[in-house]
């Protein structure tokens, strides 16, 4: 189900309000993080997102039609860039799968914020195709990439990506990430009991000795095609005990207001790890992040059930400052807190309709 609001015309002035910190929500958060999925295909059926059972061969994926064009991207950026978004990170599905991405990222290179920053560039990628876009990518304006690595043992990484792509690919695509100067990577590892637990000290190993940034990411109930229960979560406080017990850690204050991991340096200086706890820790109190969904549904949480329609608004005439405004109405009575209210919901969420994680992003 879609929200419906109202375009907020240049009368209101709400679209002006605080860009240098950020627009409020009804609970003080600001807006300063916007993700972007610029598509709902993906090449990989990884378990705990597109299964494929879910997503099999017949499954139908939007036409070109439907996903917002790069025009219609870049005025929505743009948008919340000027009510003081100074983050944008590009999702899918796969990112790299949408062709003349590299247009699309050096258009939103050269957005500036009120106070003429260049907003900081990112993308997630499970890395299939990094080795041979990542030079261009950073030619064009990228700042950082992040990919997803769940697994350092051959046969368990292609069962839970579930299309047999190898391992060693996806290195490849980090080397050269690192080589463009998109570095250091950050990868991220999504833990599931009985499944990669017993990963987490090899893969924190692994990654410390080739200097890329390691968060691992708890189990999460997005959507409903995951089939998730809570006895499939690792607490974050277990992964770092396990790490913690072989090599020691000490705690790294945050850099930035609303970072979604608590970070954690190597006590011998050889590196950090960050942990993202949205399921036995939940950050909702301090969460600055809106999403917007390859066919241009704004949702301000991971967990939402509904959106609002920028696409119908886009492709209804509406000029800038009504863009603006209906973003800046959107978000100023925003109220989610999802993960703090999880436990209180019991078995009602369970049974809470959410939005598939392919389809807004992570």
């Amino acid at each position: 189900m879609l929200m419906k609001l109202r375009p907020v015309s240049r009368a209101t002035g709400r679209a002006q309000r605080l860009p240098s910190v950020g627009l409020p929500d009804a609970r003080g958060r600001a807006l300063r993080d916007l993700r972007i999925s610029i598509t709902d295909r993906c090449n990989f059926r990884c378990v705990y997102c597109m299964p494929k059972e879910l997503f099999g061969s017949d499954h139908q994926f939007m036409e070109r039609d439907e996903l917002l064009s790069f025009d219609e991207i870049v005025r929505v950026a743009g948008s919340a860039v000027d009510l003081g978004v100074d983050k944008l990170r590009l999702t899918g599905g796969e990112p790299l799968l949408r062709r003349g991405i590299e247009e699309l990222i050096s258009r939103l290179a050269a957005l500036r914020t009120p106070d003429g920053r260049k907003p900081d560039l990112a993308l997630t990628t499970n890395g299939s195709a990094l080795r041979v876009k990542a030079a261009a990518l950073r030619e064009a304006g990228l700042d950082r990439v992040t990919v997803s690595v769940d697994s350092l043992d051959e046969t368990r990484f292609q069962a839970i990506n579930d299309v047999r792509f190898p391992l060693a690919r996806v290195f490849d695509g980090i080397a050269a990430a690192n080589a463009a100067g998109l570095g250091p990577v950050k990868v991220n590892a999504v833990v599931k009991r009985g499944v990669n637990d017993d990963e987490i000290v090899p893969l924190a190993e692994h990654f410390r000795a080739e200097g890329q940034i390691l968060r691992f990411i708890e189990y999460m109930d997005v959507g409903a095609s995951n089939g998730w229960v809570l006895d499939d979560v690792v607490p974050s406080a277990e992964i770092i005990e396990r790490i913690d017990a072989v090599h020691p850690l000490v705690p790294i204050a945050e850099t930035r207001a609303g970072e979604t991991a608590k970070r954690w340096r190597y006590l011998d200086g050889s590196g950090e790890i960050g942990v993202i706890s949205s399921v036995t820790g939940a950050f909702c109190g301090t969460c600055t992040r809106a999403r917007v969904s390859a066919d241009g549904k704004l949702y301000t949480c991971l967990f939402a059930s509904r959106g609002f329609d920028l696409r119908e608004l886009l492709r209804s005439g509406a000029d800038d400052d009504q863009l603006r405004g209906a973003l800046a109405d959107v978000w100023s009575v925003r109220d989610d807190r999802y993960s703090e209210q999880r436990a209180q919901l019991g078995d009602a969420a369970a049974d809470r309709e959410r939005i598939e994680m392919s389809y807004i992003g992570g």
